[in-house]
């Protein structure tokens, strides 16, 4: 260890904001390192028992916590700016979780392209956290995720909140959906990603559609290929599911782009005084 602080100590020091140590059992490496860390002027907290006592901590909260809000569930066709749509009314002060920017994977096949995904225990303490900071809030708005988001998986009682939640459709055009995709995957700097994310799926959409993407893809016809995938694949998948929602559960806010979907969705907000 001693030949390692003077590196130590000076990463430690360009760490914003507060800064802790820890070991896997609260041993004596962390004791030694925040030790060293005061005689060098940085101001260093020490976790109690280890990063082990913190995941205990985690799960036990996870398996006993009574979430108290009411679900506002923002739903739409892939594409639609959910993602956009949750982070401008988090920075407006409302209460949101954004699921996939906690597991840092966007949901679908190819959700993990130009990301590096959470595992479950990174997830799983954000999300405790994200939930306790939220647990006086009257409501919270998530987006309507299945149970795995990449590598990770969500807790029953979340995929409980979210059947029993008001489920709020965002409903823009096609062009828009493909335009947000193209902005948020970038594809010509992923090419290879998509297509072998591509290839997960091709066998479940017909030939001749099915080719016709693997060649938009291969050829840089971005456009194309994502207006058929969403098409012939992500829009009758979502479809599906939405038919399953009961309809006095459901709340349609059709839009012409993100921009008047943020101020519908908050003036409904408001108005009812959710």
């Amino acid at each position: 260890m001693s030949a390692k602080l003077p590196g130590f100590v000076k990463k430690f020091r360009e760490i914003e904001g507060k800064k802790a140590v820890f070991c896997w059992r609260g041993g004596m490496r962390s004791r030694t390192s925040a030790t060293v860390l005061s005689l060098m002027g940085v101001k260093a907290l020490r976790l109690d028992g280890g990063y082990r006592s913190f995941r205990n901590w985690t799960v036990d909260k996870l398996n006993t916590v009574e979430w108290k809000p009411d679900a506002l569930v923002l739903n739409g066709y892939t594409g639609s700016g959910k993602t956009i749509i949750l982070h401008r009314l988090q920075t407006e002060g409302y209460p949101v979780i954004d699921f996939e920017g906690l597991a840092n994977h966007r949901g679908s096949i190819f959700g993990q392209i130009g990301m590096e995904p959470s595992n479950q225990k990174k997830f799983d303490g954000l999300l405790i956290e994200s939930i306790l900071r939220l647990q006086d809030s009257p409501y919270v708005i998530f987006e309507g995720e299945s149970r795995r988001i990449g590598k990770v998986s969500l807790p029953d009682f979340v995929l409980e909140k979210k059947q029993k939640g008001l489920q709020l459709f965002i409903d823009i055009p096609i062009e828009e959906r493909i335009n947000h995709i193209l902005d948020d995957y970038q594809p010509w700097n992923h090419e290879q990603e998509c297509l072998e994310a591509y290839a997960r799926i091709k066998r479940r959409i017909h030939t001749p559609i099915a080719n016709k993407i693997e060649s938009d893809l291969e050829s840089g016809s971005y456009s194309s290929a994502i207006g058929l995938l969403l098409e012939y694949y992500y829009d009758p998948l979502y479809d599906h599911t939405a038919k399953q929602i009961p309809a006095d559960q459901k709340i349609t806010i059709k839009a012409d782009n993100i921009d008047e979907a943020v101020d519908l969705l908050k003036n409904h907000l408001n108005v009812n005084q959710i």
